[in-house]
């Protein structure tokens, strides 16, 4: 296959690049060269923000077209300036609109209900995400309609694994594998179901869905685990003696900690009963597609590995700093 993919420099795009030539395909990718390009790749150098970006990949066939953008006005100009009957696009979980208030919520399924498109061109802040990625889907199928193609939307969940920048899925086998003192905090949550997709298996499943031309809109993510267990199987994976320390939410709200991601946080985990399983998508049609995905400890095992080579700062988690200052808090109240 002739598979166009938009990006192929950075993370996913990266692994789904390297993927599909091993598979042995002939892989063009179009981006800005901010990373270097998987080895067996085309290269061609295209900024998609100006209006000509896409000029060096038009006027061709491609067999599938492979985009991961966030930007509507980006991907308004692919599907109507590029020539495939099939597109896969990366959109987001984040596309569901949240469930009603007071509502325990349930893992979203394809037929839930969806945020409003946004109507710009670009997102302007990131609380703009899934509407900007409902925008996007929205293009890709009403172009790919029209001209009597196929269209994978691939609604993914948290993506982790080796590469990952965030930090999200790899902070807790390295806080393990580092403690800042006699033990690890955590929320005191262990049944709270966390859920991630590798990165390499969702690249593999991407290049999949472009060979076997899958249609619609499907759920990706990896396997639902309670926190505890994903916890045990972090420090087990670090090869960490220290235990887990278990503070209450309301206590670690108090102190300035945050769920999810993002500085001072504690990562895969959110105090909030609407979003209680909005991470634990329903995979069911995506599986029965062929979505194969790795055990929990395998991807904590690997990116704990990449951890320990990680050149930037770590975008999510406690710091050493941070962990000791919350932990002498707790040992005060108690």
């Amino acid at each position: 296959m002739r598979i166009l993919l938009l990006g192929g420099t950075a993370f996913l795009s990266h692994a789904t690049a390297t993927e599909a030539v091993r598979r042995g395909h002939e892989v063009t990718c179009l981006a800005r060269g901010s990373a270097p390009a998987p080895e067996g790749v085309r290269f061609v150098r295209g900024d998609r923000d100006e209006p000509d970006g896409l000029a060096p990949v038009r006027g061709q066939r491609w067999d599938a077209v492979v985009d991961v953008s966030r930007q509507p006005g980006q991907v308004r100009r692919a599907v109507a300036e590029l020539d495939t009957p099939h597109w896969v696009f990366v959109s987001t979980a984040n596309v569901y609109a949240l469930p009603e208030e007071g509502s325990a919520g349930t893992p979203p399924t394809e037929t839930d209900p969806l945020l409003e498109p946004l109507e710009a061109d670009v997102m302007s802040t990131m609380e703009e995400y899934g509407p900007a990625k409902v925008a996007c889907e929205q293009a890709v199928t009403a172009q790919m309609t029209r001209q009597g193609g196929t269209a994978t939307l691939v609604r993914a969940g948290l993506i982790g694994g080796p590469g990952d920048e965030s930090g999200r899925v790899g902070y807790w086998p390295w806080r393990f594998a580092h403690p800042s003192g006699p033990d690890v905090l955590v929320p005191d949550d262990p049944d709270f179901p966390v859920a991630f997709v590798d990165v390499r298996d969702l690249a593999s499943w991407l290049v999949h869905a472009a060979e076997q031309r899958l249609d619609g809109a499907l759920n990706a993510t990896g396997p639902v685990v309670p926190l505890a267990e994903l916890l045990e199987a972090a420090r087990a994976v670090a090869g960490a003696q220290v235990p887990a320390r278990p503070a209450p939410p309301a206590r670690l709200a108090e102190l300035g900690v945050h769920p999810w991601m993002g500085p001072r946080s504690l990562p895969l985990w959110i105090d909030d009963p609407a979003l209680r399983s909005f991470a634990a998508l329903d995979t069911t049609r995506a599986r029965a597609a062929g979505l194969r995905t790795r055990p929990v400890d395998q991807t904590l095992r690997d990116t704990l590995a990449w951890e320990e080579t990680r050149q930037t700062p770590r975008a999510a988690g406690l710091t050493d700093e941070e962990e000791q200052e919350i932990r002498e808090a707790l040992d005060a109240r108690a």
